[in-house]
């Protein structure tokens, strides 16, 4: 298996570069090949822009949509996409690691989603019958995702009835939204909570069972999200059905029980 491993996190030495160290030795130990891409030592262009677009008319009003489809089109993305376009399309799984700041991922690694994510890649895309494919059958379906993040508070806080909210939801804007959005089977996350108390002898035991997750990385269960065009849905209003779920109202209800 191929894997590409998205590291977003400013300092080396800190718990989140260390995740990302061990995924990738336990990854090789099994014999998978790896490409780790350290967004911060890459110095990644977080912000989306015309110049991501070199041939882009810059006398017209800028469009990004636009823009990222006129690149898809003629091929035509600046270098430093293109290069991680080529990761994705070599990998059969991807892996974010990163630290839960402000209930969502850093800027960075943000960044990287909505400039690699592009027109015809990672959205905007259609099959025969002209039905927009993606949550489920985009052009990733088949290969896999995890995220492995770290969060300041104690699990006890994201709950279902904490102040946070539950931690599933906290993270479906990631694992549905742009994941399964694009095609991805989401693997349930590796999350490690209380992450700025961490000393030697609980790092052991974090390391072993997220060697022990990525040693059992293509037999685990993804979320059973439901796919957009598996016949759950009304068309085009993609509303779940009322049958399905009844009375209830959220994510989970994109959920299969």
């Amino acid at each position: 298996m191929k894997v590409l491993i998205l590291l977003a996190h400013p300092e080396k030495a800190s718990l989140t570069a260390s995740l990302a160290r061990v995924a990738k030795d336990q990854f090789e130990k099994q014999g998978d090949e790896i490409q780790l891409t350290d967004l911060y030592a890459q110095n990644w262009k977080s912000a989306i822009d015309i110049d991501d677009f070199p041939h882009y008319d810059k006398s017209e009003k800028f469009n990004v949509i636009l823009g990222s489809k006129q690149a898809y089109e003629e091929n035509a993305y600046s270098e430093d996409v293109k290069k991680e376009h080529e990761k994705l399309f070599w990998a059969d799984a991807l892996v974010f690691v990163f630290p839960f700041w402000w209930f969502s991922m850093p800027a960075i690694l943000r960044g990287w989603v909505e400039r690699v994510f592009s027109y015809g890649i990672g959205y905007g895309r259609y099959d025969d019958d002209k039905k927009h494919v993606r949550y489920g059958d985009g052009l990733f379906k088949g290969k896999r995702a995890m995220l492995i993040t770290g969060i300041g508070g104690k699990g006890n806080t994201y709950s279902g009835r904490s102040v946070s909210g539950p931690i599933e939801d906290l993270l479906f804007p990631i694992n549905h939204g742009i994941f399964f959005y694009a095609g991805y089977q989401a693997l349930p996350p590796f999350v490690v909570f209380d992450s700025n108390f961490v000393d030697e002898n609980r790092f052991k035991a974090i390391e072993s069972s997220l060697r022990e997750r990525i040693a059992t990385f293509e037999s685990t269960k993804p979320i059973a999200y439901r796919s957009q065009n598996g016949g759950d849905y009304t068309i085009p209003q993609l509303q779940l059905k009322e049958e399905l779920a009844p009375g209830k109202e959220g994510f989970k209800i994109h959920i299969l029980d």
